[in-house]
Order: structure tokens, then sequence, then C-alpha cells
């Protein structure tokens, strides 16, 4: 999704943005209802169908692109199953013709392509769809919901915007040896035999915490993708409709491209990327997560056995991208 300073853009259709930040007024949500893929989706009738399938195949294995015959045979046989169980005739399209809807612009729940070197068409979930896939996960009742890890999280993150915007260098060593005091008591305390341990439900908190986040990470990623990929269309539709000679066209090109390097967006994904490409941080998280998913009050609630390879699926979805 890119925001404009005018309205949201998804493909071709521009809905118009809420006048103020966070705010629904009734034109905002009114657009929203007739041109949101995700609310589209909400109202489908088919709904069931297309989110419990397309969270299975692409959201839940990480998928980022299927190949149209692999997709299809996928949803062949998951229709095979709905009209054993709801009568012949549920759902009586074949799953090409399905996918082909899913895929259109007026639902816009899928992405058609063509990879490079391949004359096969690939699927790959649109980002609303996602969001609109996850909103509904996340209406699925809980029987734990922590909130401590998130205010501490939210804390967290205000120190850091606090301590990395602080220009005073007085100010910044002063924080700096409050740190070393603090760690320096800590040290003391457990050298004194007092070792802090987080119990059961904290541990369960901060793992649910992650869990979510984990989750999110992957889902920003298909957005990404979706405005890098409407910033090429862009390059590319300057390139068609270019009358001038083509040093300068290279020129503007470039500097479009630069411009994308230089974005806040592309400055934050090739943070991303720089930390995660790094062998040692990513052996530190393998360490990590091997004895958080050992810990017992984790083990017993039978967390995802992907989330032992999560950052890979993050390695995964960045290369993609």
């Amino acid at each position: 999704m890119q925001i404009a300073s005018q309205g949201y853009i998804y493909g071709d259709q521009k809905i118009e943005a809420m006048s103020e930040a966070g705010r629904l007024d009734y034109t905002t949500l009114e657009s929203l209802r007739q041109n949101h893929p995700a609310w589209r989706l909400l109202r489908a009738d088919s709904a069931p169908l297309v989110v419990s399938f397309l969270h299975r195949v692409f959201i839940v294995s990480n998928r980022r692109e299927m190949a149209q015959a692999d997709l299809a045979e996928a949803l062949e046989d998951e229709l095979f199953v709905l009209r054993e169980r709801l009568g012949e005739d549920s759902y009586p399209g074949t799953a090409q013709e399905y996918l082909n809807k899913w895929a259109d612009n007026t639902q816009g729940w899928l992405r058609k392509y063509y990879p490079r070197d391949s004359d096969e068409p690939h699927y790959d979930l649109m980002p609303a769809t996602e969001k609109g896939i996850r909103w509904l996960a996340s209406l699925v009742e809980r029987s734990f919901i922590g909130t401590e890890s998130r205010l501490l999280t939210l804390f967290d993150l205000l120190h850091q915007i606090a301590e990395g915007s602080e220009t005073d260098p007085k100010v910044r060593i002063a924080e700096l040896r409050k740190k070393r005091r603090d760690i320096d008591a800590e040290i003391k305390q457990i050298q004194n035999g007092d070792i802090p341990l987080l119990d059961e439900t904290a541990l369960k908190d901060r793992f649910q915490q992650f869990v979510m986040m984990a989750g999110e990470l992957l889902s920003d990623f298909r957005e990404v993708d979706q405005n890098f990929r409407l910033l090429d269309r862009r390059v590319r539709e300057r390139i068609a409709l270019w009358e001038g000679n083509k040093g300068e066209l290279l020129e503007d090109i470039l500097s479009q491209c630069d411009d994308i390097t230089d974005s806040d967006q592309g400055k934050s994904f090739r943070a991303f990327w720089d930390f995660l490409m790094s062998s040692r941080r990513q052996e530190e998280l393998t360490e990590l997560l091997d004895k958080v998913l050992s810990l017992p009050p984790v083990a017993e609630s039978r967390p995802d056995s992907r989330l032992r390879r999560v950052h890979y699926d993050w390695l995964s979805a960045g290369e993609h991208t």
C-alpha cells in the first residue's frame, strides 16, 4: 500500500485518505468499503473458502509464490473435501476459475504474474489480503493475552528514540554511566546468590509477543514488495512515455533508483537486510530460538515448529523482496 498525500492507492484504484491520522470518518470508511480488497474479502460469501485456503497455503507455510499448476491442484483438493462435506452444489466452479477470479482486479486478492525465465503464471498474496486474513486470525479467542511485554516494548522504543536523538554529549555520557551502574548492581546481586528470573506468566507473555511480531514482520514484506513494484512500474511508464534523449532518461532513472534506496522504506529495508545477512546474527538467533523453545512454559504451549527457523523465513522473504 502506498500512502499518498491525497489517498491510498491499491493497484490502479485510489482510495481517499483519512483527513487526519487515525481518523475514520464516514467518507473514508465508505471509500474503503467500496474499494479496499480486504474489506471486499470480508464481505464475500466465499470468504471462509478463500481465507482458509490462502492462509494455509501462503501464510502458514510462508510461501512467497506458487506456480499455477501447484496452486490449482491444492485448491482442487480443498474443493473436493468441501463438496464431500457440504454437497456437490457447493462451490461448483473449477479451481482455475476461482484462481482467475481471485486474481482479477475486481477482487484483487491474489497477484498473478510471470517470473523471469518462466512461461507459467505464478501467484502470491496481495498485502491487503494478508492484512484481512491476519485480522480475522486475531478474532479467534486466546486463552492468554499478555500486556506487560508490550508495555515494556513501548518504553524501550521511547528510550531508543530519546537517546538516539540526544545531541548533548554530557547527557549521553550521563545515561551510559547510569546504565553501567545498573549493570554493576545486577552483577553484584547475582554474585550474592540472588538471581532474578522471569516467572512462567512473564515467559509466556514475552513469547506470545515475539510470535505476534514475527508474523507481522513476514506480513510487512509483502507490503514493502508491493511498494517497490509500484515504484518500478512508474519508472517503466516514464521510459515508455519519454521523449527526450537516452542520456537524460538514464540520468532520470538512476536518480529515481537513488530516491528508492534513500527513502525511509529503502533505508529501513537495507538496515534489516544487513543485520540479518550477518552470519553471526543468524547463529545468535538460532541459539536463542533453540533455548527459548526448550523452556518448559514455552514448550507446553506447543508453538508452531516453524518458529525454530523463523529467521530463515525472514531471510527468504527479504530475498524475494
